[in-house]
């Protein structure tokens, strides 16, 4: 029984440290839900004041999202790596394609608590009824009484206006809550789609395969291998436990070239060689077989294998 929960507790372990950058995403998208809740309750307190307003109803949902994408920015490694990278070389060894994979991991990583940030804000549709009520046109309302105007519709966010101008009141929060949530998930999908682009753009670009970076097997072959280089140029290597079974189970003599893995990479159509089936690019390299072409004796299934 011990054995079995050691076995499951060191495949959760396993899991959520090949998951670490979504876990954390998650994470830190939990966080600013929780703040911004707590920002509307605690901080949040409408002018309901004609030019105030509109300012501050920007201001509650951009500089919020500003600071926390600096903070991204300032907390990730990546970006004092570019500046120590600048500061001692200059730009002259980055590639458009390095750059771009670099800079779309900072600003990727630091765009996921602004971007819920905003996301939430408009949901909630607070801030933009603060924004905007004073904006919406009396006329558009109907049996509106001519002797209000801006500063009535500003003071909407607010409970403290003429009884006769409830219902009204009521209209115009409806209206713009719902213009808020639109732009919200308009938003959504917006950056579901460039995340989509981003992660085809990234793949495009790097010089490494889908298969080496989502391997289990390569992922432990390149901590190896770096402990071994780390080992090389310090003359020693700290280690955890986990990290020394590593190194001394699967010891590391070289990597494999570019032209291997581009061998065993890419979308696969079962073959049969001589009778024989090749389930994937990696048995077809194994086992010595050149070409993609099919041979007079081989035969084909349109089956794909990832």
């Amino acid at each position: 029984m011990a054995a079995l929960i050691a076995e499951n507790f060191r495949f959760l372990s396993l899991f959520f440290k090949s998951k670490d950058v979504m876990i954390f995403n998650g994470l830190v998208a939990l966080g600013t839900v929780g703040s911004e809740e707590l920002f509307s309750v605690v901080a949040f307190h409408c002018p309901c004041s004609p030019a105030h307003n509109y300012i501050y109803g920007l201001a509650a949902i951009g500089v919020p999202a500003l600071v926390l994408f600096l903070i991204g920015v300032i907390w990730n490694n990546h970006t004092w790596n570019v500046v120590a990278e600048c500061h001692k070389r200059g730009t002259k060894n980055f590639s458009v394609a390095a750059t771009f994979l670099l800079f779309g991991s900072i600003m990727g990583r630091a765009a996921v608590a602004p971007v819920t940030w905003s996301v939430i804000s408009l949901l909630r549709g607070e801030a933009y009824i603060c924004a905007l009520s004073e904006f919406v046109k009396p006329t558009s309302l109907d049996k509106f009484p001519a002797e209000y105007g801006a500063e009535a519709l500003a003071r909407f966010p607010c409970k403290d206006i003429p009884a006769n101008l409830t219902k009204f009141r009521d209209e115009v929060t409806r209206r713009l809550r719902y213009e808020s949530q639109l732009f919200g998930w308009l938003l959504i999908g917006i950056v579901a789609v460039l995340v989509f682009l981003t992660k085809c753009l990234k793949h495009c670009c790097s010089p490494l395969s889908y298969r080496q970076g989502a391997r289990r097997t390569a992922e432990i072959h390149s901590r190896v291998l770096a402990a071994k280089n780390v080992k090389h140029f310090f003359g020693f290597v700290a280690l955890d436990k986990e990290e020394k079974e590593l190194v001394q189970e699967f010891p590391v003599e070289g990597v494999q070239p570019s032209t291997q893995w581009n061998a065993i990479t890419g979308v696969y159509i079962y073959r049969e060689n001589k009778g024989f089936p090749l389930y994937s690019r990696l048995h077809k390299w194994a086992k010595g077989v050149e070409g993609n072409g099919p041979s007079p004796e081989g035969h084909e299934m349109l089956f794909l294998a990832s």
